[in-house]
């Protein structure tokens, strides 16, 4: 029941977009709150630690770009077909690529994660609170979900910086993948 309400990013959109006004709190508290948003953001930090070299600041900052055009794509009401599948498929895939022993290039990585990233963004942007009124009240709340997102893979970054530094960190990496990948398998059935 726990698990349900979690991996039911409309649940958590509801009580977001209720409790909070708008602005940087929302915009902070989104990608934090969602599920689905969370273990994309986290993974795309601990696969950039994986991978190593430019990709630590590449692959997160590919992310965080094409996130903040996805946003504004969808504050603007430009419609993206598929959206919510896109974003579920997004955990499978990181998950996946975590898992893999064999690494795609940099530049094909931060392709990959630019069209989750996409996804990401116009939800955040769609999903915009009714209680905005202001341009300062959307800026926030741009400004909240970027934070947030950045913040996000930081953290993945340094765990698995520190979990690739220890004898078993891979093998830990690679099981923390399949879950991930598990959990969006269930986002996937969800929908």
């Amino acid at each position: 029941m726990i698990l349900h309400f979690f991996l039911n990013p409309y649940l958590v959109t509801i009580l977001l977009h209720t409790g909070y006004d708008a602005g940087i709190y929302a915009g902070l508290l989104h990608p934090i709150l969602g599920i689905d948003h969370l273990l994309a953001m986290v993974t795309v930090g601990l696969l950039s630690a994986q991978m190593g070299g430019r990709a630590i600041w590449t692959v997160p900052l590919t992310f965080v770009s094409v996130m903040a055009v996805g946003g504004i794509l969808g504050i603007l009401g430009v419609p993206l077909p598929f959206v919510e599948i896109g974003i579920a498929l997004s955990v499978v895939a990181l998950g996946i690529a975590l898992v893999s022993p064999k690494k795609l290039p940099v530049w094909l990585t931060m392709v990959f994660v630019g069209i989750f990233a996409m996804f990401h963004g116009h939800a955040h942007g769609t999903e915009l609170p009714i209680l905005s009124e202001t341009i300062l009240d959307v800026l926030a709340y741009v400004f909240g979900f970027l934070v947030a997102t950045a913040t996000l893979h930081l953290i993945g970054a340094l765990v698995g910086q520190s979990l690739e530094s220890t004898p078993r960190g891979g093998s830990i990496l690679r099981f923390a993948g399949a879950v991930i990948a598990g959990v969006g398998v269930l986002l996937v059935i969800g929908l």
